[in-house]
């Protein structure tokens, strides 16, 4: 994979803008990035208005987006990343753990197939309740179509994992596919050890024709 391009965007009297540029300038050199443009949103204040920025220092690291200060360790974890399902994974769970649901949709909505960025997050048994409900609105908005049906493979594996929510969750996401593929992930969890399992298995199977 290749090293990510950056956008950085500063502004003359932000105290925090130098070490972000100071940061991603020698992440540059060491190749870490391919390309660093930095924008000063006091002299092109159009390039802001144009990307919704409101706050600076604001990164844009291959598809992911930053706002505030990071540290150089960060911005290298990131830009390893940046462009991986991995990556858009760790990305979408930040979001969705800043309350940013709205820019987490608009994502997938522009590039439906970041929605496989999603499952790790519904195999996730740390992530909070926030997160995981964030998850299911993103996953739910994508019910019935052909981009949620390609997930259904990993939906399966995901009924077979060991902590019951993810079961549940993924039973769930199952049935909303509305693909009869679905029904053998769905009956063999309809005599599950968990009864909220059990439960949402045959609620699903119920919502799924032959």
């Amino acid at each position: 994979m290749s090293a990510p391009d950056a956008l950085l965007l500063i502004s003359t009297h932000c105290p925090h803008c130098p070490a972000m540029l100071a940061a991603l300038t020698d992440l540059l050199k060491q190749g870490v990035i391919g390309r660093l443009e930095a924008v000063n949103l006091e002299q092109r204040p159009d390039i802001g208005q144009s990307l919704g920025v409101r706050s600076v220092p604001w990164l844009r690291m291959g598809r992911i987006e930053l706002a505030g200060v990071h540290s150089k360790t960060e911005l290298a974890e990131w830009a390893a990343k940046a462009d991986s399902e991995v990556g858009i994974a760790d990305w979408f769970h930040l979001l969705l753990k800043e309350g940013q649901l709205p820019k987490a949709q608009a994502m997938i909505e522009a590039d439906p197939a970041l929605l496989a960025a999603v499952l790790p997050i519904v195999g996730n048994v740390d992530a909070s309740l926030n997160v995981r409900l964030g998850a299911g609105v993103l996953l739910e908005e994508f019910a019935g179509s052909n981009t949620l049906r390609t997930l259904l493979p990993r939906l399966g594996e995901l009924s077979q994992h060991a902590d019951a929510r993810v079961r549940a969750d993924a039973c769930h996401y199952l049935g909303l596919t509305g693909d009869a593929a679905a029904r053998a992930w769905l009956e063999a969890r309809i005599t599950d050890e968990d009864a909220d399992v059990r439960e949402i298995a045959v609620e699903s199977l119920q919502g799924i024709s032959d």
